[in-house]
């Protein structure tokens, strides 16, 4: 297998700063080497190879632009990509109760898997290089990404209020079991949908699960102010009680949400649990300032797209973009939300993961980006942070590299995108012609 040479690249790593210009050798799906230069083969390797280039190499020029870890989508519902624009201007209560679920009620496995890949595909050409799905039909969305490249962590939703918790966990395990060392771009974990679809028994049972599967969860908490009243009411317990009395946490676990979390609960949170914040979709269902943003640093922050029927885009910059100004405007403080901080939440996602990415450094897996920030949009480049956070969008993103292997490159996704789009097209005519059905859920 020929190895690549990223030569003369500038160097962001996930503190943000900035190093180089340097060059990388990706070999055998991971990062070979990092070096000022390229070895002469008089230069040894720590160790003892070279890294000259031969005939079989490649050599990619990269003078003027900035190499970084890939971003992380924390929290998503890939499939949702098929109802992007459907249920618009709508409050959460309609857009849940009247819309959206009504809609999945009928939504079948092909919409699925086209909802998916449109998804992987937009994720793909905003430099995502591994995200954190939840959704149903997940044997659908497994498939969509082994075929196309792109690292996920995927969760098969389970709905306590529907009944036949045994049933649905059984089956997420048969899934689990199904991909188990199938492909290393590929995890899978519990997907309980939230503390308000799930009893404080059914979440027991599925930490349980999880436990003996040796798997982590993802799930929703908090989302809506609202959600933590009614589980008081009901309950006696704010939603992230129930969820660490449960046990939950005790396995790795991915918070979507979390946006009105309550300074009480902070202690909760342990080691290996992770929050995924989705700025846009706060804003675009009116569900009002949160408390999110007030959180420390030190917090486990990390930033999720949510479904693109929500947010109508799957960019973890611009929600870590809106994360910021939000940040800075709630508090009066332009200072608040620094670059490098913003930087840090973007990716501390990777930690998130199972795949030991986010690292630019030999031995860690070859998951990268390649940004042209000498464009309109982000020249001059005084800040590379600043740039790329505050202006840039999808052209930026030069090169994606995954697994060793481009996805996207001279700005171009490796897809066949006119059939991605002619096929989720066809979907959506489907989905409009069934219309929507009887749903059991109730936001």
């Amino acid at each position: 297998m020929k190895r690549l040479f990223f030569k003369d690249a500038r160097c962001i790593d996930r503190e943000g700063q900035t190093s180089g210009p340097k060059t990388l050798v990706v070999e055998n799906g991971l990062i070979a080497w990092l070096g000022d230069e390229i070895g002469d083969g008089r230069r040894p390797s720590g160790e003892g190879r070279t890294f000259f280039p031969g005939p079989s190499d490649e050599i990619i020029p990269c003078k003027g632009l900035f190499i970084s870890p890939g971003l992380v989508n924390l929290h998503t519902h890939s499939p949702m990509n098929i109802f992007k624009g459907i249920a618009e201007d709508a409050s959460p209560d309609r857009w849940f109760n009247e819309e959206i679920w009504p809609y999945e009620s009928k939504m079948q496995g092909d919409d699925v898997e086209a909802g998916a890949s449109m998804a992987i595909a937009e994720m793909l050409d905003n430099g995502v290089t591994a995200f954190a799905d939840h959704y149903f039909f997940a044997d659908r969305i497994c498939k969509a990404v082994h075929e196309m490249g792109i690292r996920a962590d995927i969760a098969p939703t389970l709905f306590g209020s529907v009944g036949n918790m045994q049933s649905q966990l059984d089956g997420a395990a048969a899934l689990i079991g199904e991909w188990k060392g199938r492909s290393p771009r590929i995890s899978l974990r519990l997907g309980p949908h939230s503390p308000y679809t799930c009893s404080p028994d059914d979440l027991a049972q599925c930490a349980k699960m999880a436990q003996a599967l040796g798997v982590g969860a993802h799930i929703h908490v908090e989302d809506g102010e609202g959600q933590v009243a009614a589980s008081l009411q009901r309950w006696g317990q704010t939603p992230m009680e129930i969820v660490s009395r449960s046990g939950l946490m005790d396995v790795p676990l991915i918070v979507g949400h979390a946006w009105w979390l309550l300074d009480k609960e902070r202690e909760l949170i342990k080691t290996g649990t992770w929050i995924a914040v989705c700025m846009k979709t706060y804003m675009k269902l009116g569900e009002g300032p949160g408390r999110a943003w007030a959180l420390s640093d030190d917090f486990p922050l990390c930033i999720g797209t949510d479904g693109a029927a929500s947010s109508n885009g799957l960019s973890p910059i611009e929600q870590v973009r809106l994360l910021g100004l939000v940040g800075k405007y709630m508090r009066k403080d332009a200072e608040a939300f620094p670059l490098e901080r913003l930087w840090r939440i973007l990716m501390r996602g990777h930690d998130a993961l199972p795949f030991g990415t986010g690292s630019l450094s030999a031995g860690a897996p070859a998951d990268f980006l390649v940004w042209d920030l000498h464009r309109p949009n982000t020249f001059p480049v005084y800040n590379p942070l600043a740039a790329i956070i505050y202006s840039s969008d999808p052209r930026n993103v030069l090169h994606s590299v995954i697994d060793g292997r481009f996805m996207k490159r001279d700005g171009v996704l490796l897809l066949d995108t006119e059939a991605i789009v002619a096929r989720a097209g066809a979907c959506a005519e489907g989905i409009i012609a069934r219309g929507k059905g009887r749903s059991s859920l109730v936001f």
